[in-house]
């Protein structure tokens, strides 16, 4: 087809858009390989078939949130795999006269039908996504305009070029329309407009040259755009994290040089390629609580500016110039982006690519806290008292048993073959509305027989707020000693009432064995080994195997507020669900927002112990979507969300909806 010196011509081509293309991809490798370490490479099989799930089959983008413009995702990325392999087929054709990729096979007949297709689906995605990007602009669409339309186009130029020369192509030789049915529709007006066979011959050419000059001048274009995520996405969700997404991982506080994240070299690989995956879509931002309540904080703009400071830093990174970067915090994140998070997880379920904002917000307020104690002033208090009392309102040891006495709740080093530890958490102890939902578990486990005890004025608190904000030695601390009852007691299952008490215990202190001392390998072994349990799967399965028994209710209209660290971060939505059905019958009237879509009641992440002095409170919100459910009873599966709940509906002047925990429904009914 091409002449020598075309062919010459075509050749340097392909190595300059090769150039262009490989350099920046290395420039951003070296980046990330200039990340601190972090195991990512176990299961690498399993990780393998999650991504080609994922990505192949687009479950990326298909969401109910935004499920039509995740189906013109779904048509540009099929319609882009197929203008690839036709982008082979054209390179080869270019050194080989008259090759086809798939020659007159049977699949060269049908990808001459699929190609003319995915013209259309192309098209019609990017007419789509244009429209929302430049006349309905949504919030989540925010950045970079001038880069989305270059893609645009870019990709319309890539498909209009192939339309020419197919048109051309089948004017020049009709056998190769094969099933097309765009091409011969072209070739017929090419006909009918007179034009001789050596014009045809000649524009069959220059649309061939058109249309690979279009194709490789978007792949040079790609890494520079926001459309490199098309490469780095799957590695990212191939990447991605193993552990439960409520799980922090711990600092060892004795041979860590640097606590937290204080410069860009602290982030580790993963999260440098976090990064480069990023859409863009927003999905994480129209998800995220804080953003929804006029706060500082866009997760979407946490890891784009990120991205920005990563490639601005590049040289200095790359040769380990540590002290020729700037602190984090301002220069690329700002106080008020990582002190209004609630670590609820809305961010990290969106996102298509399974990148982890989490782990770097929490990063930088460790190196806020340890290296320059540096926090909201109101925590000064909450610390102290932490660290003095063991509890954020700096009651006396004393008092953490008062709750259960009226009870006679019994220690449970008095309790002959305990079944299990009832840890009541600081809410359980201390705050009224978290002592009624203490009392009402323990009168269940009562009429289900379950023996247990507690740790009574000996329990600490579980650290889950000291950790999230930031101050991982206090958390070692609490962690450490309660650890150390856990171990003198011989506990092997554990209940709580709090869902951040049980993320806590189950998923973050086995993490911490290895850094506690005095431990030997078989105390290890059995500290991992103990059970940890939410009281709704415990209350759950006790109404399963018939040990409890509830009087028969009529239905009543209710709403469940599923907890984050209940239902997002652990998956329990179901068991909630099935404990009221049996309590009060019938359905609940879900939230708009629910099971692990559920939106955060504004406590998580140290939260509740923060003044919420920016935008609208995250707690009215919430509110809003249970007044919106017409229910009369809001029911709730954590103390946080308990307390959060009741204050944003006396705030709405709606305290006659009342709110309370399953733990109190149930017992409300038993038999």
């Amino acid at each position: 087809m091409l002449t020598t010196p075309e062919k010459l011509v075509f050749a340097l081509l392909i190595l300059a858009t090769a150039a262009a293309f490989l350099v920046p991809i290395v420039r951003r490798i070296r980046i990330i390989l200039a990340g601190a370490p972090d195991d990512r490479f176990r299961d690498l099989w399993k990780r393998f078939r999650h991504a080609v799930v994922k990505v192949l089959l687009q479950r990326c983008t298909l969401r109910d949130e935004r499920l039509f413009t995740g189906l013109m995702h779904v048509g540009i990325f099929y319609g882009a795999l197929t203008f690839d392999t036709m982008t082979l087929s054209h390179t080869l054709e270019g050194f080989i006269d008259g090759f086809t990729l798939f020659g007159r096979s049977g699949l060269g007949l049908v990808f001459s039908f699929v190609i003319d297709v995915a013209a259309f689906t192309v098209m019609a995605g990017v007419i789509f996504l244009a429209f929302r990007r430049f006349v309905i602009r949504p919030k989540a669409y925010a950045t970079t305009p001038g880069d989305s339309a270059r893609i645009y186009l870019l990709i319309t130029l890539a498909t209009a070029t192939y339309l020419y020369f197919e048109g051309f192509a089948v004017a020049h030789h009709p056998e190769t329309a094969r099933w097309s049915f765009l091409g011969p529709w072209l070739a017929g007006l090419i006909g009918r407009s007179g034009m001789s066979a050596a014009a045809i011959a000649s524009h069959f050419k220059i649309a061939w040259w058109a249309h690979v000059v279009a194709v490789y001048a978007f792949i040079a274009y790609v890494p520079h755009s926001k459309y490199l995520h098309m490469f780095a996405g799957p590695v990212n969700v191939f990447f991605r994290r193993s552990a439960p997404s409520g799980e922090l991982a711990p600092l060892d506080l004795e041979k860590s040089e640097v606590f937290g994240i204080e410069k860009l070299p602290d982030f580790s690989w993963k999260d440098n390629l976090d990064a480069f995956a990023c859409m863009e879509c927003g999905r994480c931002q129209d998800a995220c609580p804080a953003f929804a309540s006029g706060k500082p904080l866009s997760p979407k703009m946490i890891v784009f500016n990120m991205e920005k400071a990563l490639l601005a830093s590049d040289k200095a990174l790359v040769a380990k110039e540590r002290d020729d970067l700037a602190e984090l915090v301002p220069a690329t994140f700002t106080e008020g982006e990582i002190w209004t998070c609630t670590t609820c997880g809305a961010c990290q379920k969106e996102c298509p690519v399974e990148i982890e904002h989490i782990r770097k917000i929490v990063g930088a307020r460790r190196s806020q806290v340890l290296t320059q104690s540096k926090f909201p002033p109101e925590l000064n208090a909450f610390f102290r008292n932490m660290e003095t009392n063991s509890n954020p309102w700096g009651l006396g040891f004393s008092k953490r048993a008062d709750w259960g006495e009226p009870l006679e709740v019994r220690h449970i080093k008095d309790v002959t073959d305990a079944e299990y530890l009832f840890w009541v958490g600081c809410m359980g102890a201390f705050e009224d509305g978290g002592k009624g939902i203490a009392a009402s578990l323990v009168k269940v486990l009562r009429a289900a027989g379950v023996r247990f005890g507690t740790l009574g004025t000996e329990e600490k608190c579980c650290g889950d707020s000291a950790r999230r904000l930031g101050h991982e030695y206090l958390f070692q601390s609490l962690a450490a000693e309660n650890i150390a009852l856990f171990k003198q007691y011989g506990v092997k299952k554990i209940v709580t009432i709090c869902p951040h008490g049980y993320n806590t215990i189950k998923h973050e202190y086995p993490k911490l064995l290895d850094l506690v001392p005095d431990l030997t390998a078989e105390d290890k072994s059995k500290l991992r080994a103990i059970e940890v349990v939410s009281h709704v799967e415990l209350i759950d399965g006790l109404i399963a195997e018939g040990r409890i028994a509830l009087k028969p209710a009529a239905a009543a209209s209710y709403t469940f507020h599923d907890p984050c660290y209940l239902g997002r971060h652990n998956g329990l939505t179901e068991e909630p669900r099935s404990i009221l059905h049996t309590a009060l019958g019938g359905k609940p009237a879900e939230l708009r927002r629910h099971g692990d879509d559920s939106f955060c009641c504004g406590a998580g992440g140290g939260l509740m112990w923060t003044e919420e002095s920016l935008g609208t409170r995250i707690n009215h919100l919430r509110v809003d979507e249970v007044i919106a459910s017409g229910a009369n009873l809001t029911a709730a599966a954590c103390p946080f969300c308990l307390t959060m709940l009741r204050d944003g509906l006396k705030d709405k002047g709606r305290e006659d909806i009342p709110v309370k925990d399953i733990a109190q429904l149930v017992a409300e009914r038993l038999g």
